[in-house]
């Protein structure tokens, strides 16, 4: 009975992840051939090869757990060994960058403002590459950020204004720092007066809707809390799928043992 059980378990899981590559793999093409955004052309390669990746990978267990093929089935097992191995080191990375960095409480405001030397030296370096941030830039433009953020709040006058609780990137990206002093017009608009501020995002700070503060440390440090916020959940969220892959792994290597086992018999005999 356990021969039957752990071989039909594993060929299961594998045919369900089979199906679930397709659309992966589908949506990954689709974004390849129509994507229009920096966003969308950034995302279809690391799909493209997610969608492969599971399905060879599921194909191998399948074919390995059902047909009793022996080399496919040590194949898979190899496979998902280094998956828990890599999901288990990027869940620990996960924890360890994004352990420090956290918004600044703004006197008399209801949004906090950040700063980018408070978080991990991993992730500023990461923002601060030029290519990597107008990668990043890009992305935040197509996604209207900065848009929707001046309609939302486009009736607000000045108090309205600053009690608001803004997302991180919309504090960083589309008003200036509040230590220059500007004087409030409208969200994406301020009056640039003279400061004695050192910060450097007040020379960068522009009206122009297609360049705000799109440039500045706070809008990077904006978008590394954020990213910090979503990094947690997927590390959280990974300790529950590494429970998961180290079930799915017990099971194949019950599979993998029926393999042998079987052989054996077929071959004279069988040791354990």
């Amino acid at each position: 009975m356990k021969f039957h059980l752990s071989n039909n378990l594993v060929g299961i899981l594998n045919f369900l992840t089979f199906i679930i590559s397709i659309p992966i793999l589908g949506g990954g093409i689709w974004l390849s051939k129509h994507g229009t955004s920096e966003c969308e052309k950034f995302l279809d390669t690391p799909i493209i090869i997610l969608g492969i990746f599971l399905m060879l990978v599921s194909l191998a267990g399948l074919i390995g757990a059902c047909c009793r093929v022996t080399w496919l089935l040590w194949f898979y097992l190899v496979v998902m060994f280094l998956l828990i191995v890599l999901v288990f080191c990027f869940t620990i990375f996960a924890f360890l960058v994004t352990n420090k960095g956290a918004g600044h409480v703004v006197g008399g405001k209801g949004y906090k403002e950040y700063k980018l030397g408070d978080y991990s030296s991993w992730l500023r370096k990461r923002v601060s590459d030029r290519k990597n941030w107008n990668k990043i830039r890009a992305c935040l433009v197509d996604s209207h950020v900065c848009t929707k953020y001046a309609k939302k709040y486009a009736n607000d006058d000045v108090n309205m204004f600053s009690k608001e609780k803004l997302k991180a990137t919309e504090s960083g990206c589309c008003k200036p720092s509040s230590d220059c002093g500007f004087t409030y017009l409208s969200p994406t608009n301020w009056t640039n007066t003279d400061t004695t501020s050192t910060n450097t995002d007040c020379s960068t700070w522009s009206n122009d809707p297609k360049m705000l503060c799109y440039n500045c440390s706070a809008c990077k440090a904006g978008f590394v809390d954020e990213l910090r916020s979503d990094w947690k959940k997927v590390a959280t969220i990974n300790i529950i799928f590494l429970i998961i892959l180290i079930i799915v792994y017990t099971i194949g290597c019950c599979a993998f043992r029926n393999n042998r086992r079987d052989n054996s018999y077929q071959s004279g005999g069988w040791k354990p």
